[in-house]
């Protein structure tokens, strides 16, 4: 398995999510959500954004408006519709809820790696004042 395959599709597989979190905080330039999602390290792909974008204004969850600038031509800014807050709630709590589920998982997997280099036990964890910081991995 390609690891940085898997992570581009983790990435992506949450895009829309975070475009949709970004214009709802108000009326924002592509540019902007371009420059935080790269900041977010999320996508760094220009022409990935602007497909999208047309996409989810198709399926009437964002708008856009033309505002004219004193400093070239006019610009597009986004806004979500109705439907796309509506989206955005489902679509919040599906995150929640994986979330939490990931996490689960991946709490319990370090748990029994710590468990098989003798930091603690399965059936049994360590309260964390008993553990050391101190303590190299597998040594007690």
């Amino acid at each position: 398995m390609n690891i940085e395959n898997a992570q581009v599709q983790m990435r992506k597989g949450i895009l829309e999510f975070c475009i949709l979190h970004i214009i709802s905080r108000g009326e924002v330039y592509a540019s902007d959500m371009l420059e935080e999602l790269t900041s977010a390290r999320i996508m760094v792909v220009e022409g990935t954004l602007y497909p999208l974008l047309t996409r989810l204004k198709n399926a009437g969850l964002l708008d856009y408006k033309w505002v004219e600038s004193t400093s070239g031509p006019p610009r597009k800014y986004y806004l979500l519709t109705e439907t796309g807050q509506a989206s955005l709630k489902g679509m919040n709590d599906t995150w929640q809820e994986l979330s939490d589920s990931v996490n689960s998982i991946v709490s319990k997997t370090d748990k029994h790696k710590a468990a098989i280099n003798g930091l603690t036990t399965v059936e049994s964890p360590a309260p964390a004042a008993e553990t050391s910081p101190d303590t190299p991995s597998g040594e007690n």
